[in-house]
């Protein structure tokens, strides 16, 4: 049994997602067969319960595949659990056992997303610095501080970063972070089993509340109403409130006005889709990290930048896709060339390139700056031609494989040595202008579109 539900969970984590597979899945501690039931040992009955109603048809279905004489999943609780729970029903007046500590729980923090662990670059800057500051003082001027940004690029990595540092100043803290689904859908639980009051007392007795994705309660309005309700008793007890979701506040169709309203009523930073130099900042601080572990494991000079380049929208994939590269290549040989990551990693790398041309990227900036393509590829050395020419440059050596003569070519024949100019150039100005950061960034979404 312990080899096909270690199959079965191989499958689960590809399927829903690392961050559900920790929450949910991993905690199960058991699994039994007999006669055809497979039974699932769970840390609670609420979670059972979740379970069942979420993964409970794809946990069979895979159960199913890998023996098909299986036709049903049944949940325990784990006998601690089991056993308070018998006690709270035997002393229950209406037969409803309260709410216990394990039944409303907050999701584990995961020791591997710590402010140490996380790379820092123009792309998220802000939001770690505003993460930082709020894991740091016991009283900020800005309560919410709500992170935003696409799938894989930092949110839960700061806010279970800031749940770490507070944790190692104050052991004693509560500290509860949760996904907006299951802040739901304990709130649904609590609904059900008449446990409101419990419920409420609980969630709004914490010392930091952390809800990852608050999307997720867009249209859902009785969870809303509560999750207003409990953001105003926190707030107005000084509670700090950590919040992410996929868009700013103002974006997330399907949430009330007022939600939005107090959501906004704090700090609001964005992560960016991090560029070249963060991807690979990020790469080789990971790739350091695993030759610490083991001094065998080689990467050639040219993987890692190989890997920057192709693999772009996806802090998570990216590394992810190292991860796997390193796996691989324990079973056969600890040097990592380019040509031994194209083999392994073909999958992600066809999923996560997109082929952007030198020839889309001039006629953007053109377009950008309200210039001709012409201009840009000429000669003319005005100081607004240069300077959008040498960004158009330098978003091509960012967002294409192509070689440094290969870019000075398409920029009307010029030589390498300029196309290098141009990028000491930028790379001098981003630092020192932000509008031109700002401008690169906008452009950058613009051509991967």
């Amino acid at each position: 049994m312990a080899e096909i539900w270690n199959c079965v969970l191989k499958e689960l984590r590809r399927a829903i997602g690392e961050d559900d597979f920790k929450n949910w899945i991993e905690p199960i501690t058991d699994c039994s067969i007999d006669g055809g039931v497979v039974t699932l040992t769970v840390p609670t009955m609420f979670s059972g319960e979740w379970i069942s109603r979420t993964y409970g048809d794809k946990i069979l279905r895979l159960l199913r595949k890998e023996g098909p004489s299986i036709h049903r999943v049944a949940y325990r609780v784990a006998p601690s659990e089991a056993a308070t729970k018998s006690k709270q029903e035997t002393e229950a007046d209406d037969g409803r056992g309260k709410i216990s500590n394990d039944t409303m729980f907050g999701a584990r923090l995961d020791p591997v997303y710590t402010f140490q662990s996380f790379v820092v670059g123009k792309q998220n800057e802000m939001a770690h610095a505003a993460a930082w500051r709020v894991s740091q003082d016991d009283e900020v001027e800005f309560n919410p501080l709500f992170l935003y940004g696409g799938v894989g690029l930092g949110k839960t990595h700061l806010m279970h970063a800031i749940g770490w540092a507070l944790k190692s100043r104050n052991p004693d803290a509560k500290i509860v972070y949760l996904s907006a689904e299951q802040f739901m859908y304990q709130f649904v639980w609590a609904l059900k089993v008449g446990q409101m009051m419990e419920f409420k007392n609980k969630i709004r007795s914490v010392n930091v509340l952390m809800i990852d994705d608050v999307q997720f309660i867009a249209g859902k309005d009785s969870t809303q109403e509560e999750f207003f309700h409990t953001f105003n008793s926190l707030v107005n007890q000084k509670k700090k409130i950590i919040l992410s979701g996929d868009r700013s506040p103002g974006k997330i169709t399907g949430l009330g006005d007022r939600i939005k309203s107090r959501l906004q009523s704090g700090l609001v930073a964005d992560l960016h889709t991090p560029d070249y130099e963060l991807r690979l900042g990020i790469l080789q601080h990971k790739a350091k990290i695993y030759r610490q572990s083991n001094p065998k494991i080689v990467f050639e000079d040219d993987v890692l930048d190989f890997l920057a380049q192709r693999i772009r929208n996806n802090v998570r994939v990216l590394e992810g896709g190292l991860k796997r590269l390193v796996a691989s290549t324990s079973f056969i040989d600890y040097r990592i060339t380019v040509d031994i990551a194209q083999n392994i990693l073909a999958d992600i790398l066809n999923e996560s390139y997109k082929k952007v041309e030198v020839e889309a990227i001039i006629e953007a900036v053109a377009e950008y700056y309200n210039m001709k393509v012409s201009e840009i590829i000429g000669r003319r050395r005005t100081r607004n031609i240069s300077r959008a020419r040498q960004a158009a440059m330098f978003l091509a050596k960012s967002l294409t494989t192509k070689s440094l003569p290969e870019i000075g070519r398409s920029f009307g024949g010029r030589d390498h040595t300029t196309v290098i100019h141009s990028l000491k150039r930028i790379t001098e100005l981003r630092k020192a202008e932000p509008e031109i950061a700002e401008d690169l960034e906008k452009l950058r979404r613009i051509i991967e579109a």
